[in-house]
């Protein structure tokens, strides 16, 4: 678990804009990242029950298994994309405006090992 938890983060009001949204001193994800996360997230879940169904056929070809897992993966780095230039345009970019960069950095290079 990270010590920014998005789950408790409020919606922005329409005079933030843009701006980073916190809520009890925690960075909050970004609603348009929130959503497309979300919606690459639910394809991906399409596409793995597709190839769990696909294994109870015995006639299963291992090769369209494998293209499948790999459109997985795909979706799966995509929305891992999506969170990510969420998380450098809300947070990082603004970093040394809160004075935070050392923690921001510390934070990403942890995460980063396992993308």
């Amino acid at each position: 678990m990270t010590d920014h938890p998005a789950a408790h983060c409020p919606a922005p009001t329409p005079e933030e804009g843009v701006e980073v949204h916190t809520h009890a001193g925690h960075l909050c994800m970004p609603e348009e990242s929130r959503k497309r996360a979300a919606r690459r997230l639910a394809i991906a879940r399409g596409h793995l029950e597709s190839i769990r169904r696909s294994l109870d056929d015995p006639h299963v070809y291992c090769v369209d298994v494998l293209r499948q897992i790999k459109a997985v993966q795909g979706a799966l780095d995509g929305a891992a994309s999506v969170v990510l230039r969420g998380h450098l345009e809300a947070h990082v970019a603004t970093a040394a405006t809160r004075g935070d960069e050392q923690e921001l950095v510390d934070e990403l290079m942890d995460v980063l090992k396992y993308l």
